[in-house]
């Protein structure tokens, strides 16, 4: 064993202390490493989030740990928005945008992921809209926001676009095939692709998949259609929950009306095609949110009629089957969303 005495450390000017700046490190026949890089990115990725809800105006950001199982534990609270509004997140920042607070709003805001705590300004969206939940997906670097509803007009097609680890307002990034909103979304590391929805004030509800390159601009295009329901209308529906791994996208649950659904279909991101079945969710359940660590998908919330459920279920997303208990949220929240540090859009 070595000892190393130190009475005095100067700069060169004698004037004060160095400075060490840079990665550090230090290893020694005793295998000691000391850890390198920004901390926020040093392994324990795996953490879910879910913020707001209705019934009401909640404001309550819950949080739960993917790979294990679990309830809900409190992670803060949002500062202005209460419901119906999108998320995205990078594998630091998770973000907020839209929805209602609780009129119609275009506020974002975002949190550390890795913290817990309250909600911070982000930007603004292009322009105020609502009914967006589980509408948004993005790569590690990008995120992006489909269609929506303003309150007063159509259904919105404009897609925005964020850069999430740089505070500021949304652009735009193109548009959707049709006006939408209550739909879903996820993505992999280079598509996203939006799931269904309906148009308002029409109410129509739609079958279509579309999709976008997270990196370019432009606007979106046919992928295929939702089918695990059936051919027509029966299979056109809205307010349902999607998530991902790296390859294959999930859609779950909504409103399938006159009623609501318990089916899960998937895709293959990568390619074009129409939705194949995967399994059910424990009940028929409308406007619940999901996210992933990649392996596992959850499902968290929503309404199975006629209330607002605290449940979370899981699936795995590279097998096919029913969801199983995974836990429950702090209270039972219909018209979340949620968000994660390691979803499918992330690799």
């Amino acid at each position: 064993m070595s000892e190393i005495k130190v009475n005095n450390i100067q700069s060169l000017s004698g004037t004060n202390g160095p400075v060490v700046s840079g990665i550090t490190t230090m290893a020694s026949s005793g295998a000691m490493s000391l850890p390198r890089g920004d901390t926020a990115y040093r392994g324990g990725r795996g953490r879910g989030v879910f913020g707001g809800g209705s019934p009401g105006t909640q404001k309550t950001i819950d949080y739960i740990t993917i790979q294990t199982l679990g309830n809900a534990q409190d992670f803060g609270d949002l500062v202005n928005l209460t419901q119906q509004y999108a998320t995205c997140s990078s594998s630091t920042r998770g973000i907020f945008a839209g929805g209602e607070a609780p009129s119609v709003t275009n506020v974002i805001e975002y949190i550390t992921i890795s913290a817990t705590g309250n909600s911070f300004d982000f930007g603004d969206l292009t322009q105020a809209r609502r009914r967006t939940q589980s509408e948004g997906a993005s790569d590690n670097i990008r995120g992006l926001f489909f269609g929506g509803y303003t309150g007063s007009a159509p259904s919105e097609t404009t897609i925005d676009y964020i850069t999430i680890a740089s505070r500021g307002n949304a652009s735009v990034f193109g548009d959707l095939t049709r006006e939408t909103e209550s739909g879903s979304a996820c993505a992999s590391p280079t598509r996203a692709i939006q799931f269904g929805g309906r148009s308002q004030p029409a109410n129509n509800e739609f079958i279509d998949i579309q999709y976008v390159t997270i990196q370019t601009l432009g606007n979106a295009l046919d992928f295929g259609d939702l089918t695990a329901l059936g051919s027509g209308n029966s299979a056109r529906r809205h307010a349902t929950a999607a998530l991902s791994s790296s390859t294959r996208g999930i859609c779950a649950g909504g409103r399938q009306s006159p009623g609501d659904t318990n089916v899960i279909e998937y895709i293959t991101i990568a390619s074009l095609g129409d939705g194949i079945d995967f399994g059910d969710m424990q009940n028929a359940t409308r406007y619940p949110t999901g996210t992933s660590n990649g392996v596992r998908g959850v499902i968290a919330g929503g309404t199975i009629n006629p209330a607002a459920t605290n449940t979370i279920e899981y699936i795995t997303i590279a097998t096919v089957g029913n969801t199983s208990d995974f836990g429950d949220l702090t209270a039972g929240r219909s018209e979340l969303s949620g968000l994660s540090d390691s979803h499918g859009g992330l690799g």
